[in-house]
C-alpha cells in the first residue's frame, strides 16, 4: 500500500473535469426534441394539468438532462476511483463485463462496481450486478481456482449501513473512498477542486440550454399546438405512442 498524495488527485480533477463539462454540452448540443418527447410519458404531464407548451419543453428537457447529468459523472467518478486506487494498490480497469476495478489487497483480489450512489438501480439491474460478480469469480478462478475474492458494490455518495448483503459488499460515501484509497478524508477532499472553473463552464452551458428551451419551445407550437394555441394532446400521444407502420396487429 502507498500514500496517496492529494496533490496527484486534485492535479487528476484538474485535468479531467473538463471531459465532464464537455459531455454535457455536447449532450444538450445533439439534443432533438422528438427524441426526448418519444421518451417519456404524456399521460403524466396532461395528469399533472400541463397547459403551456414552454411547460411541457422545459420538463422533458430537464429530466433528460438531469438523467444524463448523472450517468456522465457517474462514467467520471469511476476513472477517478481507478485513478486513485492505482495510485494505492496498483488497482487497474478490469476487463470482465459488469466489473469496473480490480485490485489486490491482503491477498484477496477485489472486484468493483462502481456506481454514483446508493439508489442506482432497480431489482432487476441489481439481480444483473449480482450475476455479472458471479461470472468474474468464476474467469477469475479459471486460471487461479485458490485465488480469494470478494465483490463491492462501490457508490460514490450516499450512506448504507447494512454493508454485507451476503453475495457482496455495498460501501457507499466515505467508506468507499476510504475501502479504494486508505484515505478516511478523502470523501471531502475532492469536492473543492471539483469546482475549479465549474463556472465559467456552467455558464457557458446555461447560455446554450436558453437557446435550447426557445427553439424546442418554438418548434413545440409549431408542431404539437392547435391553431387557438392549446396543446393539441391526440397529436402528442399519436406521435408518443402510435403504432409507426399501417398493419395492425391485436394481442389479446
Amino acid at each position: 500500500m502507498k500514500t496517496l498524495k492529494i496533490a496527484a488527485v486534485t492535479q487528476y480533477v484538474e485535468e479531467n473535469i473538463g471531459t465532464f463539462h464537455q459531455k454535457r454540452y455536447d449532450a444538450i448540443n445533439k439534443l432533438q426534441l422528438k427524441t426526448i418527447l418519444k421518451r417519456k410519458n404524456p399521460y403524466l404531464f396532461k395528469a399533472k394539468s400541463i397547459q403551456t407548451a414552454g411547460e411541457i419543453v422545459k420538463g422533458l428537457t430537464d429530466a433528460f438532462l438531469s438523467s444524463r447529468d448523472e450517468t456522465i459523472f457517474g462514467d467520471w467518478l469511476e476513472g477517478l476511483a481507478i485513478f486513485v486506487n492505482q495510485k494505492v494498490y496498483n488497482g487497474w480497469k478490469s476487463g470482465i463485463q459488469g466489473i469496473d476495478l480490480e485490485f489486490d489487497r491482503d491477498n484477496i483480489r477485489y472486484i468493483v462496481s462502481v456506481k454514483s450512489s446508493p439508489n442506482w438501480g432497480n431489482s432487476s439491474q441489481v439481480k444483473k450486478m449480482k450475476s455479472d460478480f458471479v461470472t468474474a469469480k468464476k474467469t477469475l478462478r479459471t486460471s487461479n481456482s485458490k485465488l480469494k475474492i470478494e465483490a463491492v458494490n462501490g457508490c460514490c455518495c450516499g450512506i448504507d449501513n447494512n454493508s454485507d448483503k451476503g453475495e457482496y459488499f455495498k460501501l457507499c460515501g466515505q467508506e468507499f473512498w476510504t475501502f479504494i484509497s486508505g484515505n478516511e478524508n478523502l470523501y471531502l477532499e475532492i469536492i473543492e477542486p471539483l469546482g475549479n472553473k465549474a463556472k465559467e463552464r456552467n455558464e457557458e452551458f446555461h447560455k446554450l440550454y436558453v437557446k435550447t428551451i426557445n427553439k424546442f419551445t418554438l418548434q413545440f407550437v409549431n408542431e404539437f399546438c392547435q391553431e387557438n394555441g392549446e396543446i393539441d394532446w391526440y397529436k402528442i400521444v399519436k406521435f408518443n405512442s402510435g403504432k409507426e407502420n399501417k398493419t395492425k396487429r391485436y394481442f389479446i
